[in-house]
């Protein structure tokens, strides 16, 4: 599971990406992603902790009907940011769409996709 403070949880939050964000597609997945913009401080306010990315994972029933299917390959796409998340850039918003096609799919082969998205994106620290 993804702390809290990773997560998207509202749908207005989720309608921002959608709206404003940059999209990439892969054969199984797609990213979306959205840089908010940084608030504005004001002399003498503090400044806060370091922000990481906020994180969203749509699997609709189109993927599949069992609900059990779709949390294990919501589980799956989870454990393969764990790998990613100290990589992001902060600040960022993503979502995360699963195709019908990801059923097929096993860890190795979403973080890998994953990675060449966020790598298309330009929003993964020391993508070349």
């Amino acid at each position: 599971m993804l702390p809290k403070h990773s997560r998207l949880r509202r749908s207005r939050e989720f309608s921002q990406v959608y709206r404003q964000g940059r999209k990439s597609v892969s054969a199984h997945l797609v990213v979306r992603t959205w840089s908010p913009p940084a608030p504005s401080l004001s002399p003498g306010e503090p400044l806060e902790a370091p922000a990481s990315p906020r994180i969203g994972i749509v699997v609709s029933q189109k993927v599949h009907k069992r609900a059990v299917v779709r949390n294990r390959l919501k589980r799956q796409v989870r454990a393969a940011l764990r790998v990613l998340l100290p990589r992001l850039s902060p600040h960022l918003w993503v979502v995360i769409n699963l195709r019908p096609e990801a059923t097929q799919c096993d860890y190795g082969e979403f973080l890998r996709e994953l990675e060449q998205l966020f790598t298309k994106l330009e929003v993964l620290y020391g993508h070349s």
